[in-house]
């Protein structure tokens, strides 16, 4: 697997040199960053395409078939399901799999994620509470209970999901870059910093903390850090037309127009529907001498 290459200038800051390739795609995952026209209010699972998951899958089934009372095996297959991008047949694996063990906070948890995958947020928070339920330190479910609460609106219990996550689990990332989201929607840009700052300390090679962390440097004033930010993020992966749009607004701030065309043409070329970008060229093809806030 490949790593970035990260040289770090103090703490919360790093731009990342090389190349990271994450490794196995856990059932949970960090939420993005939002769009300035339409939050994208959780991650998405990307469907394995390269058929090595359906083996698994038929390799698992084999496991189910000669343990059919085994709620992990189960659980598994529902992973490995929801992976492929079949919610239902991985929310029947799950729902068989607490049938039989009632107490599985991880099969409560996963279950609930192919529910928000399926955008039934009020099932998905019933199943995090069930799991909390089960497993009151069991910290991924106050993350997914968090994302969940983001999207709906709920922060301040969100936020409160998230802050307990993080006492449970210091070292968690995804914990710091989901509060460091619900302190952006609020408006707290530098809280929100100061968190992005302590997931990109625990895991400096994942982009989406710094594209976040790039919105509310943006936010406040911070422009060069923003450009900084969108580098290290794009050296991850250079297909986010997020990415790429807001580095625009950041050279396009600072007043770096040539930078900021550049950077928003290569967001289009990647969404056409980029608002920010379409927005941020339409200024520079306008011919606009200032920046419009």
């Amino acid at each position: 697997m490949k790593r970035a290459i990260v040289l770090r200038r103090g703490r919360g800051t790093a731009v990342m040199v090389g190349v990271a390739a994450l490794g196995a795609l856990a059932l949970a995952g960090c939420d993005t960053v939002g769009r300035a026209t339409a939050t994208r209010q959780f991650a998405v699972l990307d469907a394995d395409k390269t058929g090595a998951t359906d083996v698994n899958i038929a390799s698992l089934s084999e496991v189910v078939q000669r343990n059919p009372n085994d709620a992990a095996a189960y659980n598994t297959r529902g992973a490995a399901y929801a992976r492929a991008g079949n919610y239902g047949e991985a929310i029947t694996d799950f729902t068989k799999a607490v049938q039989l063990d009632p107490n599985s906070a991880s099969a409560y948890s996963n279950r609930a994620l192919a529910q928000r995958q399926s955008g039934r947020n009020d099932a998905a928070l019933q199943d995090f509470s069930r799991a909390i339920s089960a497993d009151p330190n069991y910290s991924a479910a106050y993350i997914g209970r968090a994302n969940v609460q983001r999207a709906m609106g709920n922060f301040e219990a969100a936020y409160s999901d998230l802050s307990q996550a993080i006492r449970l689990t210091p070292e968690s990332a995804e914990a710091y870059h989901a509060r460091g989201l619900v302190r952006q929607a609020q408006g707290q840009h530098r809280a929100a910093i100061g968190d992005f700052d302590a997931a990109i300390d625990r895991n400096p090679f994942v982009a989406a903390p710094y594209a976040a962390r790039g919105q509310s440097l943006i936010a406040t004033n911070q422009y060069d850090k923003a450009i900084e930010d969108y580098n290290a993020a794009l050296n991850v992966n250079n297909k986010d037309a997020d990415s790429w749009a807001y580095r625009g607004l950041a050279y396009e701030r600072s007043n770096r127009r040539q930078e900021a065309t550049e950077s928003y043409q290569r967001a289009t070329a990647i969404d056409p529907n980029n608002a920010v970008a379409r927005q941020g060229l339409g200024r520079s093809q306008g011919g606009m001498a200032t920046l419009f806030r």
